[in-house]
């Protein structure tokens, strides 16, 4: 942009190269003047003396005068969708995950409890005492016993509270990810959507973690009543490290599960027709499959993690928790409470990935509306 100005007034320049095909480039030379600088000369050349022709634009506006086709507010009434493009399309996303995330913590927090529960049961009892795991129905019956109706949605908050950052992290830095490990043709391969979910689901996971072991601790170790507790306890007793015990295991066990969960997801919603990819029972199937596939490829880690962030865990390291499990428990001790966790898993993941997809569609179609709106108002000015 150039700026010319005088006594009178000032001017903004704007000065607009394009290449326009089959149009030959003039013969005739350039003027003396225009000869000097040979910088236009070769942006007119094309920079490598190729053929084909160019057009340069000049448009001369006063400065401050500003055409806006902003739509009005009686605009906005007649069409409420467009409101919803003043959004950043980022704070949207963010929101659209936040929410989602919170309600399928809070509908499935039952079958979660039941899950952990079943998966430190025999080490919260003593591992001198209790050799044998703890079944589905026991785990269910054993905390409406202890804990009553609201035992099932003990720790959830702290839940809630850890998932909204995690959704909103997660999501945004995929598609920055995505962004990075695309191709030289700007295609994003099948390797390079895996490492994008894996290095999503490892940002996600080290920010939140801290929030995840309180919630473990407050969901399984008695005498706690608040999240707070647990943190003022844990300072005082374990140090700050312990809030990322188990983080090893746990960015293990995330990367590959996200990596295989959403780049399924993206997959197979990709490979289906297109009058298909927009309908909702589409998304719950597809992110049923993908969700499972990825559980039961790295449901021993999460297992392992969850064993090593119990307080007074005897294992400090991966390689000890794998043989001390499938030594106490069998191997099966390592797919502890997989069916509740599965269970879960079909409506937290359909849930948060299909209200993900249909706010995606929203947002497009109310930048569409806007845009269409602004077109509108453009070509009753002109």
């Amino acid at each position: 942009m150039l700026s010319i100005s005088n006594e009178k007034m000032t001017q903004e320049v704007v000065l607009v190269w394009r290449k326009i095909p089959g149009i030959e480039r003039s013969q005739r030379p350039f003027s003396l003047a225009t000869e000097q600088h040979q910088q236009w000369k070769e942006r007119w050349d094309g920079g490598s003396g190729g053929g084909g022709g160019a057009f340069a634009c000049v448009s001369m506006a006063e400065k401050g005068e500003k055409n806006d086709f902003t739509p009005t507010r009686e605009q906005f009434l007649r069409h409420p969708l467009a409101l919803l493009a003043l959004v950043p399309r980022d704070a949207a996303l963010f929101a659209a995950g936040a929410v989602a995330g919170a309600a399928a913590k809070t509908v499935t927090a039952p079958l979660d409890r039941v899950k952990l529960l079943m998966q430190t049961h025999g080490l919260r009892a003593g591992q001198e005492i209790t050799k044998r795991g703890i079944g589905f129905i026991e785990a269910m019956m054993l905390i409406g016993k202890e804990e009553g109706i609201k035992g099932y949605w003990k720790g959830n908050l702290p839940q809630v509270i850890r998932i909204i950052p995690y959704s909103a992290v997660q999501l945004f830095s995929y598609e920055i990810y995505k962004k990075l490990f695309k191709g030289e043709n700007g295609e994003l391969s099948i390797i390079g959507r895996l490492a994008a979910g894996a290095c999503a689901g490892m940002t996600s996971t080290f920010v939140t973690y801290p929030l995840d072991v309180l919630r473990l601790r407050l969901a399984v170790e008695p005498g706690y009543k608040t999240m707070s507790e647990v943190a003022l306890n844990m300072l005082r007793d374990e140090g700050i490290a312990s809030f990322y015990n188990g983080l090893g295991p746990s960015l293990l066990g995330i990367a590959p599960y996200i990596a295989v969960n959403f780049c399924i997801f993206d997959l197979v919603k990709k490979s289906l027709p297109e009058k298909f990819q927009k309908r909702t029972e589409s998304s719950l199937l597809t992110a049923l499959v993908s969700a499972t596939l990825a559980t039961l490829m790295c449901y021993p880690l999460d297992t392992v993690r969850r064993q090593m962030q119990m307080k007074g865990t005897p294992y400090s390291t991966v390689l000890d928790a794998f043989p001390g499990i499938i030594e106490r428990d069998g191997f099966i001790g390592l797919y502890r409470g997989f069916v509740p966790n599965a269970l879960k898993t079909l409506p937290s993941s359909s849930i948060r990935l299909t209200t993900f997809d249909t706010v995606k569609g929203l947002i497009a179609a109310s930048e569409k509306e806007f845009q269409k709106i602004m077109e509108e108002n453009r070509q009753k000015q002109t």
